[in-house]
């Protein structure tokens, strides 16, 4: 840890950052961790990632690849990937989080985040981008049968029911590649998005946390949007933004909505799990608060007739008493 606190030194001295002050970032549920500096440039935020755990070089590639789009990614202001350290652009405090927090009109904000969607997916992905399609995302909602079905039933997940799992998963997957393939930032949500007042159009609405965008389906980024895990969207608003999302690409109103719903529990099961792993395997028990509303979110996505065959695997394995579990009572 001294030698990780040494190497930083270094790199901000040769940044012209090493005398500035530091102050600690909120973080998120990763390896990395974040700081302001305030010199007399101005102020930055440093991004430690330490490897092997994190690797800042998708950040670096996806960043460029934004601003080239005209998004506003934070600008890249000096980089040592080989140890995890970056110093990005700030961005200030105006997350859409914490606005929406604050009271602040939700309705603008989302029709200018769903705006910076459209734009997001338009262009090509980069070249050499990862793909999370069928077998990517099959495999990462068995979150919920690695994690989640456990702590549920107080058994290990068997072999045979986590293939049949990751099987239905990719068969309905399938029916998602209609609405079409694009660049997904995989963590869309108001927690990663910044109100820029200071910018025009699309580029008001600062974009964070993109390292892990993928070539993926293209309502996945939509519903990460709309069906927030960690707070309520009111459903008329859901459907606006639906709508004008429809309206600017000119997609397929029935294909998308399928996929939408499809994306959408994909999505809530893996986060199911995810919670209980952040529990259970980091400490990080305060994202077990955000379990209800994951559940509702899933079970409306499965009530699409698209879903038919998951929903009845949940029916059977985990059938409504085994969901919005008291995990005080799970856990003695």
């Amino acid at each position: 840890m001294a030698d990780r606190a040494q190497a930083l030194q270094v790199f901000l001295d040769r940044a012209g950052w090493g005398a500035a002050k530091r102050a600690r970032l909120a973080g998120d549920a990763s390896f990395r961790h974040y700081e302001r500096l305030s010199g007399e440039s101005g102020t930055a935020v440093l991004m430690d990632a330490p490897p092997p755990k994190e690797d800042i070089r998708p950040f670096l590639r996806i960043a460029r690849h934004l601003a080239a789009c005209g998004l506003s990614a934070p600008r890249i202001l000096a980089e040592d990937a080989e140890r995890g350290f970056l110093l990005i652009e700030d961005f200030g405090d105006a997350v859409f989080g914490r606005l929406l927090g604050e009271g602040a009109d939700i309705e603008p904000l989302f029709a200018a985040a769903v705006d910076a969607l459209v734009a997001l997916q338009r262009p090509a992905p980069p070249q050499g981008v990862p793909s999370y399609l069928e077998p990517e995302m099959a495999e990462t909602a068995c979150l919920l049968t690695d994690w989640y079905l456990p702590a549920a039933t107080g058994e290990a997940t068997s072999a045979d029911l986590r293939a049949d799992f990751i099987a239905l998963w990719r068969q309905t997957l399938t029916i998602a590649r209609s609405a079409g393939l694009v660049l997904v930032h995989r963590d869309f949500f108001a927690d990663n998005l910044m109100w820029l007042r200071d910018r025009q159009g699309i580029a008001r609405v600062g974009l964070l946390d993109f390292q892990d965008a993928a070539l993926g389906f293209a309502p996945y980024d939509l519903a990460s949007l709309l069906q927030d895990a960690r707070r309520d969207i009111p459903e008329d608003l859901e459907e606006r933004m639906i709508r004008r999302y429809l309206a600017a690409t000119g997609a397929d109103e029935q294909e998308f909505r399928r996929a939408y719903a499809i994306c959408g529990a994909q999505r809530a099961a893996r986060i199911v799990g995810l919670w209980v792993r952040l529990w259970k395997r980091d400490g990080k028990r305060r994202y077990l608060a955000f379990m209800g509303r994951t559940w509702d979110v899933l079970e409306r996505d499965l009530a699409h007739p698209a879903l038919v065959e998951v929903k009845g695997w949940f029916d059977r394995h985990l059938p409504p008493r085994r969901r919005r579990l008291d995990f005080k009572e799970v856990a003695a």
